[in-house]
């Protein structure tokens, strides 16, 4: 037998070439892209929570109180604006239609920007570019 010591030294540059770049980057992408999802998530709930315990005092106004909510927010994850709604129909409140029976909601939203490297097609879709961003959209009740 001849001494073949040498072969596999010259082949592992290309096992982990083909481990890095097809396997280990993509997951690479997912984990990073899961992890701002769950961050994102978790700041807007954090932020209803924040309302929820220290309500404003008059939550039909939200121009009254809004501005110092949003303070409160994460900054990493800014909130634009926060609605009002009122009842099951979805609809702005407003003196026309704040009945006290009806169920009213806060809704707010936050938007998250990836930067895949591998995975481009695959988590920025509906036409978003590299950076690609998404808009996530949450609600509490707090009456």
């Amino acid at each position: 037998m001849t001494d073949q010591r040498g072969a596999v030294a010259l082949e592992m540059p290309f096992v982990y070439l083909f481990l890095i770049m097809l396997i280990l980057l993509p997951f690479a992408d997912l984990a990073v892209a899961g992890f701002r999802y769950i961050s994102a998530l978790a700041a807007l709930r954090a932020f209803g929570q924040s309302i929820q315990y220290s309500p404003p005092p008059d939550v039909t106004n939200a121009s009254s109180w809004a501005s110092a909510a949003l303070a409160k927010a994460d900054s990493r994850y800014p909130i634009p604006s926060i609605q009002l709604i009122c009842g099951e129909s979805n609809a702005v409140c407003s003196s026309a239609n704040s009945d006290p029976s009806q169920p009213k909601y806060y809704v707010y939203s936050t938007t998250v920007t990836l930067t895949p490297m591998v995975l481009t097609s695959v988590l920025c879709t509906s036409g978003n570019t590299n950076p690609c961003s998404f808009t996530f959209s949450y609600s509490e009740r707090f009456q």
